[in-house]
């Protein structure tokens, strides 16, 4: 049980915030957990389901945020457009397809994790695996940002999340399954996998964001179900705390991301990853 107490409280923000903030960069939100968890010894079965816990107000701030794409008007729900034409469709016009391509993109990683969930929780969630999967993603951020500098297509902003294809939505599926390690980072995987079937970094991140909603629903929804007699009515101030926390500071950094990826590139996220990989391995 976790003590309700000043000391706690603050705890809970900090971690809110780190939460909040890494969630959707590409730079892992379980890495940043672990490590902070660690160093504020913030530990145990209670404290393991809090982390989970405040994933639920990150996910919730993308709801919020894109509410009118995920939840459009009933006047504008799906009408395709027809054959043979050159209309642009909004973005409501595909909410089924769109949605349908979400589905694949969910379903591998989905599979794996619930295959190996209980190896990956027991043997992965280590300092020492996040050091070198940051270390080792931040390698292959740079790679993949020299090789696809300037080839990345380029297409309407407004629409193009809604034409990611199958195969893309496919391909985006599996490598989100890396993301699976501890440190890899989910927004990462999935946004450079988006990247390398020719999607652009806005409407890559954006799908990344998308894919999120169903993935972490997922993935939290099933761990606070095998942890929930772990907590107690005591523990519900700092739960409370780190929801509300998480919520507002994942609102600030995503819309902070997406006009930064307008006009940079991911290759500050990269050496940050590595930087802060080393030192967690000089440290450990």
């Amino acid at each position: 049980m976790i003590d309700f107490s000043l000391v706690e409280i603050g705890k809970a923000i900090i971690l809110g915030v780190v939460e909040g903030v890494t969630e959707f960069l590409p730079i892992s939100s379980t890495g940043h957990l672990i490590v902070a968890g660690d160093l504020l010894r913030f530990n145990g079965p209670a404290a393991q389901t809090f982390e989970i816990f405040i994933q639920l107000g990150a996910i919730l701030s993308v709801v919020w945020l894109y509410k009118k794409k995920i939840f459009p008007p009933r006047d504008k729900l799906p009408r395709s457009v027809p054959a043979g034409t050159s209309a642009e469709p909004d973005f409501s016009a595909g909410w089924v397809q769109f949605w349908m391509k979400v589905f694949v993109s969910f379903l591998p990683a989905a599979v794996v994790g619930l295959a190996a969930h209980t190896y990956i929780k027991a043997h992965l969630f280590t300092p020492s695996i996040v050091a070198l999967s940051l270390i080792g993603g931040g390698i292959v951020i740079l790679g993949v940002e020299a090789f696809l500098r300037r080839k990345a297509t380029s297409t309407p902003a407004e629409n193009a999340v809604q034409r990611v294809t199958y195969p893309q939505a496919m391909w985006i599926g599996v490598a989100q399954v890396l993301a699976l390690i501890p440190g890899v980072s989910r927004s990462g995987s999935t946004i450079i996998g988006g990247m390398l079937t020719k999607l652009d970094r806005k409407t890559a991140t954006e799908y990344s964001f998308f894919l999120a909603i169903p993935t972490m629903l997922a993935a939290t929804g099933y761990d606070l179900l095998k942890s929930a007699g772990s907590i107690s009515s005591s523990d519900v101030p700092v739960f409370a705390v780190g929801f509300i926390v998480a919520f507002f500071s994942a609102l600030v950094a995503v819309k902070t991301f997406i006009r930064f990826i307008g006009t940079h590139s991911f290759r500050g996220f990269a050496w940050y990853r590595i930087a802060f990989g080393v030192l967690i391995l000089f440290l450990v």
